[in-house]
């Protein structure tokens, strides 16, 4: 197998626009070589998904779930260019799946990294900085640990870079880009919400013995 460099994929990303992951998938299937990897990026419709990404997208669906027994609940806007691409089963059945997506990631609460406020990246470096695992460490070497995590971190809260549930070898941003490339839009998730029965309702821990005994009027 051919070692595939970071550079590489970088390079035949540019001239494509395709996905990160579809770029290595393509130049792993062809040892590496250049013109044969965009040839195949093209027959599988990959190769101009990502340069649609930049057309307006406002037209859509806004997507529900409801998982089996009622407790979560999941409500999601996917939006497309043209209201006849909404009508159409392929988009249909995307925002479908990203919102059972949703509904199978608790952690996940952004739309994209790039979409993570900074005070969350901040509280989230100041926790890992305080770790006593790195309390020994230098510096220098501290803080790309701590980059490492963060950047990991990140990810799980990103609702695009998780593994997608019906086929963990994609990721939900490379499972968008290829209906993108099947129906020939820009394709963009725009806002979810997660509903989970009774989230922020405190319980009360009520003391059975004590309640029974009241109602026979024991004192």
């Amino acid at each position: 197998m051919a070692d595939i460099s970071a550079k590489l994929v970088k390079e035949l990303r540019e001239k494509t626009g395709a996905g990160m992951m579809d770029c290595k998938k393509a130049l792993v299937e062809n040892e590496g070589n250049m013109e044969t990897s965009i040839e195949w990026l093209r027959k599988k419709g990959l190769a101009s998904a990502g340069k649609k990404g930049g057309r307006v997208a406002s037209e859509g669906l806004v997507g529900s779930y409801i998982h089996t027994g009622g407790r979560v609940g999941v409500l999601v806007e996917v939006n497309c260019e043209t209201d006849f691409v909404a009508r159409r089963e392929e988009f249909q059945t995307l925002v479908r799946n990203i919102a059972m997506q949703i509904a199978a990631c608790p952690n996940v609460e952004y739309v994209k990294v790039e979409d993570i406020p900074a005070e969350v990246v901040e509280r989230e470096k100041a926790i890992e900085m305080g770790k006593d695992d790195l309390g020994n460490k230098p510096e220098n070497i501290k803080e790309k640990i701590v980059l490492g995590r963060i950047e990991k971190r990140m990810k799980e809260l990103s609702l695009m870079d998780q593994p997608f549930i019906k086929d963990q070898n994609i990721s939900v941003e490379e499972l968008v880009k290829q209906t993108i490339a099947q129906i020939g839009e820009n394709i963009q998730v725009r806002r979810f919400v997660r509903f989970v029965l009774g989230e922020g309702i405190e319980k009360v821990e009520a003391n059975f013995a004590d309640e029974v005994a009241a109602q026979m009027g024991v004192q």
